[in-house]
């Protein structure tokens, strides 16, 4: 096989100065060409800071001043990787002098846009193909193998399929950003908080993925569930030389959310207060500005709005009701103690003011409905839910609708599956896109009827009606009309969204544990995830979603940690070593609840689902170790041995 490079390659943060002469030299032959591979550098470099952010509302020193108690704490997490069953994984080639690219992903339309950077081609000369996706939880956001796979095709002409084994998943792609979080936080006796600093150190690892965005998630999505005057943070970033970061599950809130929730758990105990009654004390409510916000933009000032539609009283309340909050639990033996704990989150639906959709239907000839939409379904269920909402704008049995997706070249632009943003921003181009096909219908059966728009209704199972007469047109009968010699053509119509506005899912998660003070050994014996996602269109689908992510967050809590040697290499890069929680370890008693709080921006009122479920395990479990045994677990992974250390067992 022809090589795909023989020539010089150079690492550097900048373009060379003699590249465009060194080129110029060559025989014709790009494959003997100078590969450059420019690496930007932010921050200041000099002290490996890829990235910095400050920033608050008020005055916090003074705050702490008029506490009546203050708590301060470091809270470390660890490095973790996706573990998606299917690895990346990547197949190109050229057809019809177009390149073809199949990819597993999660950003189609991002894949198309940065391989036409790598090979010069334009973009209608790449088709990219979504394929059903075997878990993507961030990892699948970045653009880590198709571009490499695309390159290779491009310039040798053959076939090249890319498939990572299970170490290189580990050591060659995004993991989730380590952090050390620091907090202080204040109250008064009355439960009320007077002030809270956070203070975020990352690790990045060696190239500054999602570098300043997932820290500051961990900021922006924890401190706006507060009702507090007086908040101040201070974001630092470093470049290590440790397997990169990037994007994943949660994006930076588990993180801050699971520093935040101790603290104040912590402060409550020290206050002598109830810690259900702080928290119903100072959670945010509808219509509550949050000022906070200001600072806390995607690399841009952020918006401060109020709070939306708010479920957060009622999670609460609902989830101490069903772990009977307040009742002491007995084991029975003198080795196990019970305790519980919970923790409020919060997450977001995607990027307001950033984040786009767009979505095509169509009338098909024998009256049956398909729609393109530029999302990208990773196995979350969106394919369903735009069926579901066109199905029930359009009267059209969901049988006899077709959503065609992930496809650059059948479908319009979206900017993918992340930042939970499929439901509200996918959701709502397909509600635009079949509204405006309703429009088209009742315009069309108007015209063929001869009456006024106004005097037509659609109804099941696909007929246009005449509100004066009663007659009926099928939708069958309209396109065949309409696309005849004498018709008005094929009815499409598209629809595009985006919107300034901000729909914040809220929960509340409560774990029961059992902790044996002898070993070290937790058992979570209850987990209840209680969760407002809006109107839920699907809601076996967010079911299933809030069972997974709470799973996957119980696993980033008590198991789960890359471990490093000290050249920075991961020495458990494999699923046996590595710890990823199996089946059998889920709780004895899992729940998860949904609390219907319509939304009046989402899609028929339903807001994201897909992340919020990750952040809360954490604090509720570590609340739940303190409750039963009396000691705060810093750290996560919370293993036996830092439980026993903490008991003074062993040292």
């Amino acid at each position: 096989a022809p090589l795909v490079h023989n020539g010089k390659v150079q690492y550097n943060s900048g373009a060379p100065d003699d590249l465009d002469e060194y080129n110029a030299k060559l025989s014709g032959d790009e494959r003997e060409g100078k590969v450059v591979y420019q690496f930007p550098l932010h921050g200041d470099i000099l002290h490996n800071v890829a990235a910095a952010n400050h920033g608050g509302i008020g005055d916090v020193d003074k705050a702490f001043e008029e506490a009546d108690a203050v708590v301060e704490a470091t809270y470390q997490t660890s490095q973790i990787q996706h573990t998606p069953l299917e690895t990346h994984i990547c197949f190109s080639k050229l057809e019809n002098g177009r390149l073809i690219i199949y990819a597993s992903t999660q950003v189609p339309y991002h894949v198309r846009r940065i391989v036409s950077w790598v090979t010069g081609l334009s973009e209608n000369k790449i088709h990219v193909i979504k394929t059903r996706v075997g878990g993507g939880y961030g990892s699948k956001q970045d653009i880590l193998v198709e571009d490499l796979t695309a390159y290779a095709t491009f310039v040798t002409g053959r076939p090249v399929l890319y498939h990572n084994t299970r170490e290189e998943e580990f050591i060659a792609n995004s993991t989730r950003h380590p952090m050390r979080v620091h907090v202080k936080m204040g109250g008064k006796k009355d439960g009320s908080i007077t002030g809270i600093y956070l203070k975020v150190d990352a690790n990045t690892g060696p190239y500054g993925n999602h570098a300043l965005t997932v820290p500051m998630n961990s900021c922006s999505k924890t401190l706006p569930l507060f009702k507090c005057d007086n908040m101040k943070y201070d974001l630092t970033i470093y470049y290590t030389n440790t397997p990169p970061a990037g994007a994943y599950q949660g994006y930076g809130t588990p993180k801050g959310t699971y520093g935040l929730m101790m603290a104040m758990c912590e402060l409550a105990d020290k206050l002598g207060v109830d810690y259900k009654e702080m928290v119903l004390k100072n959670h945010v409510e509808e219509g509550y500005m949050l000022e906070i916000l200001k600072g806390l933009g995607e690399g841009r000032e952020g918006n401060v709005v109020p709070v939306g539609s708010c479920g957060l009283r009622e999670a609460v309340e609902k989830g101490c009701e069903m772990i009977e909050w307040g009742k002491r639990v007995e084991s029975g033996d003198p080795d196990w103690k019970i305790g519980k704990g919970f923790a409020m989150i919060m997450q977001g639906s995607g990027l307001p003011g950033l984040d786009h959709a767009n979505a095509i239907a169509k009338l098909e000839m024998d009256g049956s409905i398909i729609v393109l939409s530029g999302a990208a379904d990773i196995g979350t269920g969106l394919d369903t839910i735009i069926a579901k909402v066109a199905s029930d704008i359009l009267c059209v049995p969901i049988e006899r609708i077709t959503v065609l997706s992930g496809d650059t070249d059948s479908g319009a632009f979206d900017t993918g599956s992340y930042a939970s943003s499929g439901t509200f921003f996918s959701g709502n181009a397909a509600v635009v896109a079949s509204t405006n096909l309703k429009e088209k219908i009742l315009d069309e059966a108007a015209y063929q009827l001869g009456e006024d728009v106004e005097d037509i209704e659609i109804d099941w199972p696909g007929v246009a009606r005449s509100k004066k007469t009663g007659k009926e047109l099928s939708y069958y009968n309209i396109i065949h009309t309409a696309t005849s010699g004498t018709g008005r053509g094929h009815l499409i119509a598209p629809g595009s969204f985006t919107t300034a506005a901000s729909s914040v899912p809220y929960g509340a998660h409560f774990a029961q544990v059992a902790v044996n003070v002898r070993t070290g050994e937790v058992k979570v014996q209850k987990f209840y995830a209680v969760q407002d996602a809006g109107t839920p269109i699907n809601p076996e689908a967010a079911l299933c979603q809030m069972y997974g992510a709470s799973l996957k967050s119980i696993g980033h809590t008590l198991y789960e940690d890359m471990i490093l040697d000290k050249d920075g290499r991961c020495v458990n890069a494999n699923m046996t070593d590595y710890g990823v929680p199996m089946i059998s370890e889920q709780p004895d008693d899992f729940k998860a609840v949904l609390i219907d709080v319509d939304d009046p921006d989402g899609p028929f009122g339903a807001k994201s689902i897909s992340e919020i479920a990750c952040n809360g395990a954490a604090p509720a479990i570590g609340n739940a170790i303190h409750d039963a045994c009396g000691v705060w677990m810093r750290s996560w992974p919370m293993t036996p041995e830092k439980i026993l250390r903490e008991l003074g067992k062993i040292q």
